[in-house]
């Protein structure tokens, strides 16, 4: 966000951070820098130049898995949504994209790993289908150590899930603003707990109306879209899930929507098929960051 002011007065000189944001400051400042500079801090994350050593004791202390509880995607994903990562799941309709997104959520709440910030685009939350899975997981004994009543414990579980409708592109942006501002401030919080996973349900619907040619700056949006939502990832260590839809590609094929811009964006690419009628799903590694593409393991998603 560019700050108002004036045009080259006061005698200060301009810098720029590693995230490109630019700040004026006057020669006062340089013994502060001078004090700093050795210290590391959160907010230098995308300025600073990390060892060998440094991104293997990041990855291994601090980039844990989420389970999503469907056990065919996490055998797949080597035991599921990795933190620090954005993570694309796309597929036809009824696919069971949001299926994916709604057990990935549950399964944190009934795990207490921690919140969950739910953007729902397209109407697709069903907290009536959270609770039926949260009821159907076999674990609902309290973690702390002694067993709630029911309604008392699925209220718990309940409450560790926030879900934000977001409609357009501005009003995303608005969103992860305010998430981002809530995560610096340490706001974001249930029972102690802070927020651990994004979801968006879908994408795609928010990016694919202004890439089309009614926004000439569409396709900026939505790389800005997402360099917000890595940036989000990587700094505060958040499994970031988001669903696309499939678009043609001749010949009969299908691909996924938003095009090659967006295709090097997620870390983790799945698409997911599902026979009609069936409760079967089959998921496939399109692009992982560790794994071979074409990987491909079955799911059930319980009815």
């Amino acid at each position: 966000m560019a700050a108002a002011g004036g045009g080259g007065g006061g005698g200060g000189r301009a810098t720029t951070s590693g995230c490109g944001l630019k700040r004026r400051y006057s020669p006062h400042d340089k013994e502060e820098e001078t004090m700093n500079q050795d210290q590391s801090s959160k907010e230098d994350w995308c300025g600073r130049l990390w060892n060998g050593m440094d991104l293997l004791k990041d990855v291994t202390e601090n980039k844990h898995v989420l389970p999503t509880g469907l056990e065919g995607i996490d055998t797949l994903l080597g035991g599921g949504l990795r933190q620090g990562q954005l993570t694309e799941v796309t597929g036809p309709s009824s696919s069971g994209k949001t299926q994916v997104c709604l057990h990935s959520a549950s399964h944190v709440a009934v795990k207490h790993m921690g919140v969950v910030m739910y953007l729902d685009t397209s109407n697709s939350f069903s907290p009536s289908r959270i609770a039926t899975i949260i009821d159907g997981t076999n674990d609902l004994s309290d973690q702390r150590g002694f067993d709630l009543p029911h309604k008392e414990r699925l209220k718990t579980m309940m409450r560790s899930i926030v879900c934000k409708s977001v409609f357009d592109i501005f009003g995303m942006f608005e969103v992860l603003h305010q998430l981002e501002v809530s995560l610096l401030n340490d706001k974001v919080k249930s029972g102690g707990r802070k927020i651990c996973l994004l979801i968006v349900d879908s994408i795609s619907s928010l990016l694919a109306p202004i890439i089309g040619g009614k926004y000439p700056q569409g396709r900026s949006m939505m790389i800005s879209v997402a360099m917000i939502l890595k940036k989000l990832a990587y700094k505060h260590n958040l499994s970031v899930l988001v669903t696309n839809h499939m678009v043609s590609a001749g010949n009969g094929a299908v691909k996924p929507a938003l095009g090659e811009s967006w295709k090097a964006v997620p870390h983790v690419r799945l698409v997911i098929s599902r026979v009609h009628g069936s409760n079967i799903c089959t998921a496939t590694v399109l692009k992982h960051t560790l794994l071979a593409s074409g990987r491909t393991a079955k799911f059930v998603v319980p009815s």
